[in-house]
Order: structure tokens, then sequence, then C-alpha cells
């Protein structure tokens, strides 16, 4: 089974949440939706001070396999963008939880749509068949 730290959040729209305090957050994928995108080629992310609503496409990653759009967990506005993944998006495929982050949120809200890791373990119990 894929990896699901105790420390985070999640979506159903497989993306993690880290809690940075005072109001912001950081956003990336999970393992989970790394293994099935296989290699990551390109990230696009948006710009600092961009705003979205929970749920709204905010960015896309693009790998071998096809593209994919990234989705906002929360509302907020963009407060930084990783631009280390211009020039080596393999970083989420190398390390999804660490170096491979696409965004921070500062200002946000609707954390309580968020899953637990248990909840999240369940949701790719389901959808891997048991």
């Amino acid at each position: 089974m894929s990896d699901v730290p105790e420390d985070l959040a999640y979506t159903s729209d497989h993306e993690w949440v880290r809690d940075l305090g005072g109001g912001r957050v950081r956003v990336g994928i999970t393992d989970f939706a790394q293994r099935q995108l296989g290699d990551i080629v390109f990230v696009d992310t948006p710009d600092t001070g961009d705003a979205f609503e929970a749920g709204e496409p905010f960015g896309t990653v693009e790998s071998v396999k096809a593209v994919s759009e990234l989705y906002a967990p929360l509302a907020g506005t963009v407060d930084a963008v990783n631009e280390a993944m211009a020039d080596s998006p393999e970083n989420v495929n190398d390390d999804p939880y660490g170096d491979g982050w696409f965004i921070e949120l500062s200002g946000v809200s609707g954390s309580d749509t968020l899953l637990t890791p248990d909840a999240y373990r369940d949701l790719l119990k389901e959808g891997e068949g048991g």
C-alpha cells in the first residue's frame, strides 16, 4: 500500500495538506497519486497571490502517461510556489511529501472537508479492491 503519513490531511483527489500554522498550509499530491501518474515531466503551478476556492483547479501535472489537473484542497490565497518544480518535476516522484510539494496557501478555510490518514487509507483500499 502507498505511504500515508500521519501528520497530513488528505483529499479524495489524492492531494495532501500539511498545516504550517498561522492559517497556512502546504499542498502536494500523495504517494498513491504519483505512482498512478508515473514519471512526472512537467508541473504547472499558479502565481503567488492567486486565490482559489476549495475544489477549483490550480494547476496541472504532466507525466509520461497523462496530464492531470491539481485541485485546491481548501479555499485560500497562494502564498508560495515551489519554484524548484520548473527544473525538477521529478521531485514529485522522488519525494512527494517533501521536496515534491506544489504550493502554500494562506487564509485557508474548509479544513473540515479533509480526510484523516485513516479515512484516506480506507479510500485507497476501496479503490484498489481491498
